[in-house]
């Protein structure tokens, strides 16, 4: 259950004053009429991919449902504090590191559970447990593996529009996949993790966000992951990366 400490009239989310939030939380069962409540609490803490005080707030709520201490859908509530962790500062991480902690062992759990049919979910979920391990870049950025997204060129600075899942035979840049045996580190690992799991089409879509592309314009050939990792944040280049 929400944290008793917490004065949630003090806090705000996308709607304005966060009191209503632990009332959402104690209307979680665990049944099929949860859905609503959770459509609430995502249009509230996540509203558009975007957090808020009351967000970082509600990680022991969600720690508590992921860890099957208090009712409710623990892939929801991974799935939803991978998304505020992945935007939280290094002072936020350590305020809530016990029950970031927690939720690592919950997304592996989930990852697992995974059905068939499901790769985007599973894509969601190793998203989420790089957030908890503060994994920069991939903690945010690893959805792109089946979204359509476009890039610059490093050469001539062309926008690329790149798909590197189902559809990738649709991208305008020509693709290179990496061999899996040159993958090393975060590809590697997500690559191990998807093949681990059974989800080869997910291991496909690694190795071509870990190989090459051509731009469609110059004909230069570039890395796709370190053209995202560059173009990306200074703040999350910034992080500690890997696993604790």
């Amino acid at each position: 259950m929400t944290h008793p400490a917490v004065d949630w009239s003090q806090l705000r989310h996308a709607y304005g004053p966060a009191d209503d939030v632990p009332v959402l939380f104690d209307r979680l069962t665990g049944g099929r009429e949860d859905e609503r409540v959770w459509h609430d609490l995502w249009s509230a803490l996540c509203h558009q991919g975007t957090v808020y005080e009351a967000s970082y707030a509600a990680l022991p709520a969600l720690a508590d449902i992921a860890a099957g201490r208090a009712p409710g859908d623990r892939r929801q509530a991974v799935l939803m504090a991978g998304l505020i962790v992945a935007e939280a500062d290094a002072a936020q991480r350590s305020r809530y590191a016990s029950r970031i902690d927690e939720l690592a062992p919950a997304a592996r759990a989930c990852l697992a559970e995974v059905p068939a049919g499901e790769p985007e979910t599973f894509v969601y979920l190793a998203q989420s447990l790089l957030a908890f391990e503060n994994v920069p870049v991939w903690s945010q950025q690893l959805d792109l593996l089946f979204e359509e997204f476009e890039t610059e060129c490093p050469e001539c600075g062309a926008a690329v529009c790149v798909l590197l899942g189902e559809y990738a035979d649709e991208c305008d840049a020509e693709l290179h996949p990496a061999s899996p045996d040159e993958l090393t580190g975060i590809g590697a690992r997500v690559h191990a993790m998807a093949l681990g799991a059974g989800r080869c089409e997910v291991a496909d879509w690694v190795t071509r966000l870990f190989g090459h592309a051509t731009c469609p314009e110059c004909e230069a050939r570039f890395g796709v992951s370190e053209n995202i990792a560059d173009q990306a944040a200074p703040e999350q280049v910034a992080e500690t990366a890997g696993p604790r």
